[in-house]
């Protein structure tokens, strides 16, 4: 485990308290979804999600984009959503294709 990790009880590393502002919609956007993904705490999530952006970093603000863009299709009816069993197959035509 690195220093960076953070872990529960004594035997973790030191943990430092930070100041961040966010706006107020950016913040109940943020405690719905702790809350919504079985978070036990803003803070909690917070650690996660810092985690998540250090431990893969190759995954980019790009690709959030891209992915929040398609939710945002899938919201509002203008895209489909494809099960990994359809996307497979139609690699499996491509393939075929050639």
């Amino acid at each position: 485990m690195s220093d960076a990790d953070t872990a529960n009880g004594d035997d973790g590393p030191e943990m430092v308290q930070i100041n961040l502002r966010l706006s107020k919609a950016f913040l109940e956007d943020i405690d719905t979804t702790w809350q919504e993904q079985g978070f036990n705490s803003r803070s909690e999530f917070l650690r996660y999600a810092a985690r998540d952006a250090v431990k893969h970093p190759e995954f980019s603000r790009e690709g959030w984009k891209q992915i929040a863009a398609s939710e945002h299709d899938l919201r509002s009816g203008d895209a489909e959503l494809v099960f990994r069993e359809e996307v497979v197959e139609m690699m499996d035509r491509d393939e075929n294709d050639e």
